[in-house]
């Protein structure tokens, strides 16, 4: 085979939880590009069509499905659904998230339901899916994590301009490389890899231009991430280029983590 088009996903099924945020968007655009069907999956069916229109317009084979991943019946219901509709699932995106709290002071009540969708649900995932492909003999399991999976906030970085976040999230996100390397070696023998990408700061809107400078001086590359910068490593992780990869935990983080 050549180098290119081992990277290629004509033929596979993909399913990416959360597909309509602003990770998921560029996930989900990606993998259709590189030639998979793909299914978008999470609680905002509405949002989902909304986008897979979008996609269908650019002549990419990607549909929306209804799921909650707090529940492990409705974990199961997705697994059906798309097996109705296709020979199999060979790549899985767990990118869904719950923002369940703001900050260090709220209720642990919301620290328990984030938990639901964020640490369960995600572990629900890929033991439905993951044992699936295991079945089979082959499969790409893809968590997307955080660089604060990786290290603790910079009290200077957010100082004055910006929270530095609830800490479900950092909980939430380092156990997530921990339990992407233990799904890596229980599903390794199968055929099965699992790996986890942990992206920088996105630039998104609504967030000051002080912080967006202080972030960029944190990288090496001197700015934070865009709408593309995800799309080759989610390409790579599912297709046959990483076929000897899996437990690995690689930042997408224009060096912030290297440092």
């Amino acid at each position: 085979m050549h180098v290119l088009e081992s990277f290629r996903l004509d033929g596979k099924v993909a399913v990416v939880t959360g597909g309509a945020g602003l990770y998921g968007r560029q996930i989900t655009e990606a993998l259709a590009e590189a030639g998979a069907k793909t299914f978008m999956a999470s609680r905002n069916l509405e949002q989902l069509e909304q986008q897979v229109d979008a996609f269908r317009q650019a002549n990419l084979e990607v549909s929306a499905l209804q799921l909650d991943q707090s529940e492990e019946s409705s974990i199961k219901q997705l697994r059906r659904q798309i097996l109705d509709q296709t020979d199999g699932v060979d790549i899985l995106v767990n990118n869904a998230v719950l923002r369940a709290m703001t900050s260090w002071e709220e209720p642990a009540t919301n620290f328990a339901k984030s938990m639901e969708v964020n640490a369960t649900g995600v572990f629900m995932m890929m033991r439905e899916f993951g044992d699936y492909m295991a079945e089979r003999g082959h499969g790409s399991i893809i968590n997307i994590g955080s660089i604060y999976g990786m290290v603790g906030p910079d009290k200077w970085l957010y100082e004055g301009v910006s929270g530095m976040g609830p800490p479900d999230y950092y909980f939430h996100k380092g156990g997530m490389i921990q339990l992407t390397k233990f799904a890596a070696s229980k599903l390794g023998p199968h055929g099965v890899r699992v790996n986890v990408v942990n992206p920088g700061g996105y630039n998104p809107e609504g967030v000051s231009d002080e912080f967006k400078s202080r972030y960029a001086d944190r990288t090496f590359l001197g700015r934070m991430a865009n709408e593309t910068d995800l799309k080759g490593a989610i390409v790579f992780l599912a297709s046959d280029a990483s076929a000897y990869i899996t437990g690995a935990s690689i930042p997408v983080d224009a060096g912030l983590t290297a440092k």
